[in-house]
């Protein structure tokens, strides 16, 4: 019976869960995540408002209820936690889907000033990640500038512009509620240093930002010119083409005059931050061209734009996990179709998927063709690797590791708890704001010392 332990909850790890009990019918799976809840950046990355999205954790949950599947929240792997070794020790084989924890800097003057932060910390602050800052975003912002073009740009961008209303029917924590619904802010720059040809975004989440009430969007006709590596726009990708129509359209449209402005800019670089008593105060950019192969270069020329708040969102990187090869210029563990490469040989029952295996790419779903791609790899090992005796139930090294694992129950004490908390506001399902009110839900269960579900839970679940 192969035991395998997949580390991280997000969908690249239950992807990964999914694609073993689907292709080996004795497989036993335990899902390792260091928070007490699952689905990673589904449940703390998504933005509150997109709940199609955000419904993705239904199908995450069906397979986290398989009966050969067991969640085990609350384990810390690596540093402080339950040792690679261990883990080694313990299961056939491990899988890490850890993601990609870091945010990219600018790396220009100025950037740890009061006022700059990356937009993983607002999103994390928005979407009551039990690591968030506590610090104030808001306070005493009139205009906000938004680094970077991409999908997560649109969100916090949206996000700033959302009001009471908008934000009351989704899961955002009291307290961000309260302090976004009373923001003062007015204008939002989201800025890219390249053209809208290079942008990130898709078309479907641009589009949003021209449907929030009380907003004018406001783009810059002369920013929009086409680009030489493309000749005429008609050579565009079909999606770059679509995000450039868009665009246009609003730099076609008359300014509403509305309370809050959202001006989306390009070929703008960001050079400093430039600091108003004791904190950012501007954002001094470098005005790029393009340079003919889909690139820009700077020409000499600056514009400075007011900003108590910025928010950089230009990427993310993969962080060291101890006892795990590291490749630092790539921020991925190096492998070879998933298998981990130790000094350059793969390395037996060790494996990766997700962002840590190859790099932060591809939208959701393209973590399920990923772990395919691992666990086939997998599979193809197994007769090796199950010659290796490992305890029959991993859970007591765990635990003699210093693992106090939260199980499925403890999760759905948790969601009850949320039920609770937005019932007394008033509201739907609120999110618990910190590790205290996460671990006092979950009471710290520890899992049933099996891998079949309790008699409560329904049996139609299938993967």
């Amino acid at each position: 019976m192969l035991r395998v332990a997949v580390v991280g909850s997000g969908p690249s790890g239950v992807y990964t869960a999914q694609s073993l009990v689907q292709q080996d019918p004795d497989v036993r799976v335990d899902v390792l995540d260091r928070l007490p809840c699952p689905y990673g950046l589904v449940r703390y990355g998504v933005a509150p408002d997109h709940e199609k999205i955000k419904s993705l954790q239904g199908s995450l949950r069906t397979v986290l209820e398989h009966e050969r599947v067991r969640f085990l929240g609350g384990i810390e792997v690596g540093a402080g936690g339950v040792p690679v070794t261990r883990l080694a020790e313990s299961y056939h084989a491990v899988v890490y889907c850890v993601g990609a924890a870091a945010d990219r800097r600018l790396g220009i003057p100025g950037e740890e000033l009061p006022g700059s932060w990356s937009a993983t910390e607002f999103v994390s602050w928005y979407s009551a990640h039990p690591d968030a800052v506590t610090g104030s975003f808001l306070a005493g912002v009139r205009s906000a500038v938004v680094i970077g073009v991409g999908n997560v740009a649109v969100d916090v961008t949206r996000i700033l512009a959302r009001g009471r209303a908008e934000l009351s029917p989704t899961d955002m924590p009291q307290t961000a509620l309260t302090a976004l619904a009373a923001s003062g802010v007015t204008d939002i720059g989201m800025v890219g240093r390249r053209g809208p040809s290079q942008a990130r975004f898709t078309t479907k989440e641009l589009r949003e930002l021209g449907s929030l009430p009380d907003t004018d969007v406001l783009v810059d006709e002369a920013e929009l010119a086409p680009d030489p590596a493309y000749g005429d726009p008609s050579g565009l990708p079909a999606a770059q083409r679509r995000n450039v129509e868009v665009l246009r359209g609003w730099a076609a449209s008359p300014a509403l005059g509305v309370r809050r402005r959202i001006r989306l800019r390009f070929f703008l670089r960001p050079v400093e931050l430039i600091a108003d008593a004791g904190r950012v105060g501007a954002v001094r950019f470098e005005r790029t061209a393009p340079d003919g192969s889909g690139g820009v270069t700077g020409t000499g020329r600056y514009e400075e734009v007011e900003a108590q708040l910025v928010l950089r969102s230009v990427g993310y990187r993969g962080v060291p996990l101890e006892g795990l090869p590291f490749d630092a210029e790539r921020g991925t563990v190096p492998h070879l179709a998933g298998r981990v490469l130790r000094s350059g040989a793969v390395a037996p029952g060790e494996y990766v998927a997700g962002w840590i295996k190859r790099g932060p790419t591809g939208v959701i779903g393209t973590n399920r063709s990923c772990a395919k791609e691992t666990v086939t790899s997998l599979l193809e090992d197994a007769p090796a690797l199950l010659r290796r005796p490992v305890p029959e139930d991993p859970l007591p090294p765990l635990r003699a590791a210093g693992a106090e694992p939260v199980g499925w129950d403890g999760w759905l004490a948790i969601e009850r708890a949320e039920a609770e908390l937005g019932a007394s506001l008033g509201r739907g399902a609120v999110k618990l704001p910190d590790w205290d009110a996460l671990w006092a839900a979950a009471g710290r269960e520890r899992t049933a010392d099996r891998y079949t579900r309790p008699p409560h839970r329904s049996s139609r679940h299938s993967v």
